[in-house]
Order: structure tokens, then C-alpha cells, then sequence
């Protein structure tokens, strides 16, 4: 479940920084200074409210987390993080041009917030990750549930989640890759 909220975060990162470093070249009507110090602001309150956002929600479906059965369809973290940047990549696209056409009248405060929605959802990602260490179980959406984007993990249509030991999966907690030992 950590895997969705993370897949949009270094996409959303990445757009963000490239915007915000060609937004810099451009003086733009309030000039470079107004436009990274509002970008800098923007940044801060984006990352604020995207890593809070829904945490009620996203508690009450890990207190009812379900043990995962064997009918329950569980997918690899490579899939999800695909069939998430599949769904919302013409948004992730108009988002990005946004915030580049925003750097003509504010330079680098359209990348600056991009960023930091992408930051936010890292966050929230690493928050979620220290519930599935303290828990000591990954917590997981059945596919069936979420949107035909892939995402909203949190939405109307997940009604529990499903939970599974720490080592299942290809996930480590958080949404992370799994780190395998070096054979030596």
C-alpha cells in the first residue's frame, strides 16, 4: 500500500525540479528573487499538506487490516509502481507543463510546489513505513479495490486493508525496494 503512495513521488519530484530549474532562467514578471522565495514557501506548505493529508483514513484502514487470504490478489511493488505512472502520466505531463508555463509570471514557484507534492508523498510513504515496522506486518491493497489508475489507496472503494509478515513481498516497509544480502 506504501508502494502507491510512493509511486507518484519521484516522478512528481523530478518534474518539479526541472520545471523549477528552467523557471530560474526565465525572469518572469516578479523577478528570480520573488519567484524562488514564493517557490521556497510554496514548496514547504505543499510537502506540509500532501504528507498529512488522509492519515485518518489511512490509521482506521490499518487498524482493521485483515490477514491477506490465498484468494486475495496482492501485486509486486514493480507492477504497482508501473500500472500508478501508467494511469496519471498525462496528468503528471500537464502538471509539469503548468508549472513550467507558471515560471512566466512566477519563476520556479510552479516546480518549487510540484516538488514538493512529490516530497509530501515521500513522507508520507516513510510515515507509513515506521507504522509497518512498529506493526511488524506490510500493509497491503487488494488490486480489485483500487482505481483503474491504480491509485487512491486510501479511496472510497478500499475497505480494509490486508496484511502480510514483513519479509512477503518484494516491498521492504515504506514502499521501498528490498535490499537482498550480497552472497559473498
Amino acid at each position: 500500500m506504501a508502494v502507491v503512495v510512493r509511486a507518484g513521488a519521484a516522478p512528481l519530484w523530478w518534474a518539479g525540479v526541472f520545471a523549477a530549474g528552467v523557471g530560474v532562467l526565465v525572469p518572469g514578471v516578479t523577478g528570480r528573487r520573488i519567484g524562488v522565495m514564493a517557490g521556497a514557501a510554496l514548496f514547504i506548505v505543499a510537502a506540509a499538506v500532501v504528507s498529512y493529508l488522509r492519515r485518518g483514513r489511512y490509521t482506521e484502514l490499518a487498524r482493521s487490516a485483515a490477514r491477506a487470504g490465498k484468494h486475495d490478489v496482492l501485486q509486486d511493488r514493480a507492477v504497482s509502481v508501473r500500472n500508478w505512472r501508467r494511469g496519471h502520466r498525462w496528468w503528471l505531463l500537464v502538471a509539469f507543463v503548468v508549472a513550467l508555463g507558471f515560471s512566466f509570471a512566477v519563476p520556479a514557484a510552479g516546480g518549487m510546489l510540484l516538488a514538493g507534492c512529490g516530497t509530501g508523498l515521500r513522507l508520507k510513504a516513510a510515515w507509513l513505513g515506521r507504522r509497518e515496522r512498529a506493526e511488524d506486518a506490510l500493509l497491503w491493497v487488494r488490486v480489485d479495490w483500487l482505481a483503474g489508475n491504480g491509485g487512491r489507496p486510501a479511496g472510497k472503494a478500499v475497505r480494509a486493508y490486508r496484511s502480510t509478515g514483513i519479509a512477503a513481498g518484494d516491498a521492504a516497509p515504506g514502499g521501498a525496494r528490498r535490499r537482498t544480502a550480497a552472497l559473498v
